[in-house]
C-alpha cells in the first residue's frame, strides 16, 4: 500500500512538470514580432521613458510593462500613473502576439510623439494624456486602426494633420489641453465612426467645418476656450445620438438654431458667451433627459419657459448673466432632482418663490438669484441656507436690508477710505496696512459680510467634474517673494466672485489687485501645463480680459499686481472676476480652473484744486523727475566725460536693491551694471548681435538667472540719440500687458547707453512678411488673424486702458515683435507722446512714410486716430503681404491702399488677399479683416474707429460699423488757413528735408523694434 501511494504521488509531480513545460513552451512561442518591439524601442526613445525592460518579451512578461492592476479601485484608475502595454495573443492560433492598446498617462514624460507608435499595425486604444509632450501630430497616424486616440494634457502644437480624416475606425479623438492651432480640418468629417470630439482649449481658429453634418454618430462633442468663429451651425440636428455639447467661451455667436430641438438625447448642455444679437429661449422641450444645461452670458431674452420645471433629471440650471424676464416658474419647485440653480444677474422680477425661502443647507440644493429686480416676498437676510439673495431686489421696494438693494447702498454716514483684504488667507499685515481676514469656507452661492460690515463678496459657480473642489487655493512650496502671507491662500471661483466695499467715501480710488499662481508648476510635471484665464471688472467696467496671471507676471510663483484708478459715486466699491469658458479645464484634474485673486488694496486719492488726481500727479512727477536725473546724467557724460564719477554715481541706485535677478518681472525701472549685461552678451560678441537698426546694434544675452534678453546699444552714429533714449524708457516702463513688448531695464555707463528687453524668438513681423526668402516665415491664415488682433489689443491697451494715454507714433510691421508662439507685441516707443486729453496736438512730425495718417503728415495734428491709421496699413499688410512702401506691380495703382480701394469698389476685395494663402483662410474673417482696415485708413479721422471698436470688429462682437467721432468731427474739418504746425518746407518736399531742419528728423527705418526689418528702406519723418 505505502508503495503504491508513493508511486502515486511520483505521477502526479511527473504530470505537473509536464504541465509546466507546455506552458512555458507556450509562452516561448507566443512571441510579438520584431518590429513592434523596435517600434517600443523607438516610442521609449521618443518619450524619454526609462523602465520598460526590453530583456523580456512584453507580453510574456507583463508584471514588468503593465501597472494597471496596482489599484483594485477603478474609480482612481485615471487619478494614478498608468503605464500599460496591453497584448492579444490569440493569432495564428495562439502563437503570435500583437500590441493593441498603449496607455502611458500622468507618467511626466517628455520628448515628441513618436512616429513609430505607426508600427503598432493592431493598436486600437493609445493613450498619452497629462503628461509633457511636445511636438506636431505625426501625419503617418492615419494608418492606425485605433478605436481611441487621447493626448489630454501635453504641449502638441502645430495643426491638427488632416490626414486624420483616414482613420475609419475611430471613435474617440481627445486633444483637450494643448497648443494645437489653426482650423479643424475638414477631412475630419470623413470619420463617420467618430463619437466623442474634444478639442477644448487649444488656439483652434476658423468655423465649425461643414463636413461635420456627416458625424451622425457623435455623441460627445466639447470645443471650450477655443477661438472657433462663426454661427453654431444648424447641422447639428444631424447629431441624433449627441449626449452632451460643450461650446463655452468660443468666438461663436447666436442665435441657438432651433434645430437644437431635435436632439432629443440630449443630457447635457454648455452654451455660454455667445456674441452677436438677443435671442430668445431656444426649445429644449424634447430633450427630457437633460441633467445639466448651462446657457450661461448668451443673450437670452424673454421669460423662462415654463417645461423646464417638469425635467425630472435636471441638476444643473445656469442661466446666469442674460436678459431674462417675468418671474420664476411655479413649476420649478418640482425640480426633485436639483443641486445647483444660478439664475444671477437677469432682469427678473414679481415675487421671490416662497420655496426658495424653505430650502434647508442640509438638502444641500445651491441657488443663487441676485442682481435681479425682485418686489415681492424680500427675506430678512441676504444668504438663507444655500440661497444667495444679494442685490436681488428693485431698490423701491419697501424696507429692505441694504444687502438686498441693488448696488448694496450704504444705510448710515460712509466713513471708509480704504480697504485690504487677504483673499482665502487669515489677516496680515503689510506696510503698516492691516489685510483683513478672509479665510472662511465659501460655497457655490454664498454671500458674506465682513464682521465690521466694511465688505463682502459673493460666489457663484460650480466645478465642473470636481464636486469635492475648494473655493481656496493653497501654496503647498515655500515662497521666495516679497510678502509671502498674502500669496499662501488665495481666493478660487468657478464662474463669478465679487467683491464689494461698503459705505465708502465717494471720490477717486486706485485699485490694487496682488495676483499670483500658485496652482500650477514651472517644473517637469504635467501641473505645468495648465493655463488660467479669466475677466476683471471694476465698478461695472471691464478692465483686464482674458487674463492670464502666469503671462502676466512671467511664471508661476511670481507676483503681478495690476493697479487701476476708479470712481466711486454710490458709496460702494465693486470688483468682479468672471470665469468666461477659457483656460484649461483638466490639468491636473477636472475642476481646476477660473479666476483666482490672492489680495485686493484700495485707497483713495485725495485731489489737488485743479481736479487731477494726486496718483496721476505723482506718476507724472515721479517720471519726470527720472528722465530729468537721466537727462543730467547724459549731460554731465557728453559734456565732462566723468565716466569715474558716473561709474561711482551710478552704484546709488544699487544701493540696497537684491542681487537676485530672478524678480525682473516686479521691476520697471531697474539699472543694469555694464559689467552685468557685459556678462550677458559675451562682451557684446558678434556672434550674439541678431540686428542693427536706428538706434544702434542689438544682441541677445544671458543673463545670471537665465533669462534671456535682448540689448540694444545706442551707436554713437544714432540718428535716434538721447532724447528717443529717454522717452522710450519713461513710456515703455509704464506699461504692462501681453502684447506690448516688456523692457526690463536700462544701463548708463560713461558714453555707454543700453536698453534691456525681453528677447522674442521669432523677429519682427516685417521680417517675417517681406524678409529676405530665408528669413521669411509661413504665417497661415490663424496667425495672420491672431497678430492682426494682439495689434489691436495693445494699441487699444495705449489709448484708453492705460492710465496715462500713450499715442505710439510708429506703427509699422517693423515694430511689430513676435515671440517663440507668434503672438505679437508692439515695441519702439522712442516716438511715442503722452495724449492730454486734447481733442489733437501740435508736434514736431515724427514717423515712418507710407504709415502716417495725411492729416499729420500735411499738418502736424495728432491724435489717436494716427496710430488707428497706421494700423490699418499694417492690417492690409498682413493680409495681403504686400508692403505698402514698396513699389507696386501695376503701374495703375499708387500704393497697397490705392489698389484695396479699387478692389472694393469693383466688388473684389478678396483678390488682395496673400496669394501664398492658396485657399487656405477664412473669407468671413478676410473680408472683417479688409473692411476694418479700410475704415482704420480713411481720411477722415473723425470717421476712423477707436481701437476698443476695432477690436470688437475683429471679435465679430459689432457689426463694422463706425459712428462719427463728434469730438474730432469739427476739429479735422479742412482748414488749410490755419494748420495745425507751420512748416519751413513746402509739403511736397517735406520727405526730403535736410537733417538741419529742427522741426523734421530723418532717420533709416531699418529699425525692427529691437531687430532690422528687411523690407525696404524708408524715411522716418
Amino acid at each position: 500500500m505505502g508503495g503504491g501511494g508513493g508511486r502515486f504521488l511520483q505521477l502526479r509531480l511527473l504530470l505537473r512538470l509536464l504541465l509546466l513545460s507546455a506552458a512555458v513552451a507556450a509562452a516561448a512561442a507566443q512571441k510579438l514580432p520584431q518590429q513592434e518591439v523596435e517600434a517600443l524601442k523607438g516610442i521609449a526613445h521618443k518619450l524619454n521613458k526609462l523602465d520598460w525592460d526590453f530583456t523580456v518579451d512584453p507580453c510574456t512578461w507583463p508584471k514588468t510593462w503593465d501597472n494597471s492592476t496596482n489599484s483594485t479601485n477603478p474609480s482612481s484608475y485615471p487619478k494614478i500613473p498608468v503605464s500599460n502595454v496591453t497584448c492579444d495573443c490569440s493569432f495564428k492560433n495562439n502563437t503570435e502576439c500583437h500590441i493593441t492598446r498603449l496607455q502611458l498617462m500622468r507618467q511626466n514624460l517628455t520628448g515628441v510623439l513618436p512616429e513609430e507608435a505607426a508600427d503598432l499595425t493592431y493598436l486600437i486604444e493609445l493613450d498619452l494624456s497629462r503628461n509633457i509632450i511636445e511636438g506636431p501630430i505625426p501625419a503617418s497616424w492615419a494608418n492606425l486602426p485605433v478605436f481611441n486616440l487621447t493626448l489630454l494634457g501635453n504641449r502638441i502644437s502645430g495643426t491638427i494633420p488632416k490626414e486624420l480624416g483616414r482613420m475609419p475606425l475611430l471613435k474617440s479623438i481627445n486633444l483637450e489641453g494643448n497648443q494645437l492651432v489653426g482650423p479643424i480640418p475638414s477631412e475630419l468629417g470623413n470619420i463617420i465612426s467618430l463619437e466623442r470630439f474634444f478639442i477644448s482649449a487649444n488656439n483652434i481658429t476658423g468655423e465649425l467645418p461643414s463636413t461635420f453634418s456627416r458625424l451622425r454618430n457623435m455623441t460627445d462633442f466639447r470645443i471650450d476656450g477655443t477661438s472657433i468663429s462663426g454661427k453654431i451651425p444648424s447641422f447639428i440636428k444631424n447629431w441624433q445620438r449627441v449626449n452632451r455639447i460643450d461650446m463655452q467661451g468660443t468666438l461663436m455667436s447666436g442665435p441657438i438654431p432651433p434645430e437644437i430641438s431635435l436632439l432629443k438625447n440630449l443630457t447635457e448642455l454648455r452654451v455660454t458667451d455667445l456674441s452677436g444679437p438677443s435671442m430668445e429661449f431656444p426649445t429644449l422641450k424634447y430633450a427630457q433627459h437633460l441633467t445639466e444645461v448651462v446657457l450661461r452670458n448668451c443673450s437670452i431674452h424673454g421669460e423662462i419657459p415654463n417645461y423646464l420645471g417638469q425635467m425630472r433629471y435636471i441638476i444643473v440650471l445656469d442661466l446666469s448673466f442674460n436678459k431674462l424676464t417675468g418671474q420664476i416658474p411655479e413649476t420649478f419647485i418640482g425640480l426633485g432632482a436639483l443641486q445647483y440653480l444660478y439664475l444671477t444677474d437677469n432682469m427678473l422680477t414679481g415675487d421671490l418663490p416662497g420655496w426658495m425661502l424653505k430650502n434647508k443647507a442640509s438638502n444641500k440644493v445651491n441657488m443663487d438669484v441676485s442682481y435681479n429686480n425682485f418686489t415681492g416676498n424680500p427675506p430678512t437676510e441676504c444668504q438663507q441656507a444655500n440661497v444667495n439673495m444679494v442685490s436681488s431686489f428693485s431698490s423701491s421696494s419697501g424696507s429692505l436690508q441694504p444687502c438686498l438693494r441693488k448696488n448694496l447702498p450704504c444705510m448710515d454716514k460712509p466713513r471708509y477710505s480704504s480697504l485690504f483684504i487677504n483673499c482665502g488667507g487669515k489677516s496680515v499685515e503689510v506696510d503698516g496696512n492691516i489685510y483683513a481676514d478672509d479665510s472662511s469656507q465659501i460655497g457655490t452661492s454664498t454671500f458674506v459680510l465682513s464682521d465690521d460690515r466694511k465688505w463682502a463678496y459673493s460666489s457663484t459657480g460650480d466645478f465642473v467634474g470636481d464636486d469635492d473642489a475648494d473655493y481656496t487655493a493653497r501654496n503647498t512650496s515655500k515662497l521666495t517673494l516679497a510678502n509671502p502671507e498674502l500669496y499662501t491662500e488665495a481666493r478660487l471661483s468657478p464662474l463669478s466672485l465679487k467683491y464689494y466695499g461698503l459705505c465708502m467715501e465717494n471720490g477717486e480710488y486706485s485699485v490694487k489687485l496682488h495676483f499670483a499662481e500658485i496652482v500650477f508648476t514651472e517644473d517637469h510635471t504635467y501641473y505645468s501645463n495648465g493655463k488660467r484665464v479669466f475677466d476683471v471688472f471694476i465698478q461695472g467696467a471691464k478692465v483686464l480680459k482674458d487674463f492670464n496671471i502666469q503671462d502676466e507676471a512671467g511664471g508661476v510663483h511670481r507676483v503681478i499686481t495690476k493697479t487701476f484708478t476708479t470712481s466711486i459715486t454710490e458709496n460702494t466699491m465693486e470688483i468682479h472676476f468672471y470665469w468666461g469658458g477659457k483656460g484649461t479645464t483638466s490639468i491636473p484634474d477636472r475642476g481646476v480652473y477660473g479666476p483666482l485673486i490672492s489680495a485686493i488694496s484700495v485707497t483713495q486719492l485725495s485731489r489737488n484744486h485743479h481736479g487731477v488726481s494726486t496718483g496721476v500727479m505723482i506718476t507724472i512727477i515721479v517720471t519726470a523727475c527720472f528722465i530729468v536725473t537721466l537727462v543730467l546724467i547724459l549731460c554731465y557724460i557728453k559734456f565732462f566725460q566723468r565716466k569715474k564719477l558716473i561709474g561711482n554715481g551710478i552704484q546709488f541706485f544699487y544701493h540696497g536693491r537684491k542681487a537676485d535677478t530672478s524678480e525682473l518681472q516686479t521691476r520697471t525701472q531697474y539699472f543694469f551694471t555694464l559689467k552685468e549685461i557685459e556678462s550677458a552678451t559675451k562682451h557684446f560678441d558678434p556672434a550674439n548681435k541678431i540686428g542693427e537698426g536706428g538706434f544702434g546694434p542689438v544682441y541677445k544675452g544671458t543673463l545670471a538667472n537665465g533669462t534671456t534678453v535682448a540689448v540694444k546699444k545706442l551707436s554713437s552714429k544714432s540718428s535716434q540719440g538721447n532724447r528717443e533714449f529717454l522717452n522710450e524708457i519713461g513710456i515703455i516702463s509704464s506699461l504692462r500687458h501681453p502684447n506690448l513688448v516688456r523692457l526690463f531695464g536700462c544701463c548708463i555707463d560713461g558714453e555707454q547707453l543700453l536698453l534691456i528687453y525681453e528677447f522674442l524668438e521669432n523677429n519682427s513681423l516685417g521680417r517675417a512678411l517681406f524678409g529676405r526668402g530665408e528669413q521669411q516665415l509661413k504665417l497661415d491664415w490663424p496667425t495672420r488673424y491672431n497678430i492682426c488682433l494682439g495689434m489691436a489689443k495693445g494699441l487699444c491697451h495705449l489709448h484708453e486702458e492705460s492710465t496715462l494715454k500713450i499715442i505710439h507714433r510708429d506703427i509699422k510691421p517693423s515694430n511689430i515683435l513676435l515671440d517663440e508662439r507668434l503672438q505679437p507685441k508692439i515695441s519702439d516707443f522712442g516716438l511715442a507722446k503722452l495724449n492730454d486729453d486734447r481733442e489733437h496736438m501740435s508736434t514736431r512730425i515724427a514717423g515712418t512714410v507710407g504709415y502716417m495718417a495725411p492729416e499729420y503728415a500735411t499738418r502736424g495734428c495728432l491724435t489717436c486716430k494716427a496710430d488707428v491709421y497706421s494700423f490699418g496699413v499694417v492690417t492690409l499688410e498682413i493680409v495681403s503681404g504686400v508692403s505698402n512702401t514698396s513699389s507696386m506691380s501695376n503701374d495703375e495703382y499708387l500704393h497697397l491702399l490705392d489698389w484695396a480701394e479699387r478692389l472694393k469698389q469693383e466688388g473684389k476685395l478678396l483678390e488682395i488677399v496673400d496669394q501664398r494663402l492658396g485657399p487656405h483662410y477664412s473669407r468671413d474673417e478676410a473680408l472683417r479683416m479688409l473692411n476694418v482696415a479700410l475704415q482704420c485708413t480713411n481720411t477722415s479721422p473723425a470717421k476712423r474707429p477707436r481701437m476698443s471698436s476695432v477690436v470688437d470688429m475683429l471679435c465679430g462682437q459689432t457689426p463694422i460699423d463706425v459712428i462719427p467721432d463728434e469730438d474730432l468731427s469739427e476739429e479735422f474739418m479742412p482748414n488749410v488757413s490755419q494748420p495745425c504746425q507751420s512748416m519751413n518746407n513746402s509739403l511736397s518736399d517735406w520727405s526730403y528735408a535736410t537733417s538741419s531742419d529742427p522741426s523734421i528728423l530723418l532717420h533709416n527705418s531699418k529699425e525692427s523694434g529691437y531687430f532690422p526689418s528687411s523690407s525696404s528702406p524708408s524715411l522716418k519723418v
